[in-house]
């Protein structure tokens, strides 16, 4: 994967309202799928959809615990992504 696939990796997460409102949810801490659900109004399929882009970023994570996956801003991610926009000069 090149450098820009990688930062387009990260600028795609954020170009949906519901990976926002996603990554709104996760700043009070870490959230299992099921706690996601409940409120979001979008299927389990929508979920996974998102949360595989979040995590493909770079900007999210996942753990697994039985059946459920538990995700969390990675930190690392974030400052990567705050390294993506300060790179921009007007």
């Amino acid at each position: 994967m090149t450098e820009n696939e990688k930062r387009a990796r990260v600028f795609k997460a954020f170009c949906d309202a519901n990976r926002l409102t996603i990554l709104g949810l996760l700043q009070n801490g870490e959230k299992c799928a099921c706690k996601l659900l409940e409120e979001l109004n979008i299927g389990q399929s929508t979920l996974s959809h998102h949360m595989k882009i979040l995590c493909d970023s770079g900007i999210v994570t996942g753990r697994r615990e039985g059946k459920w996956t538990h995700y969390s801003i990675s930190p690392d991610g974030v400052e990567y992504a705050k390294t993506l926009l300060n790179q921009i000069k007007i």
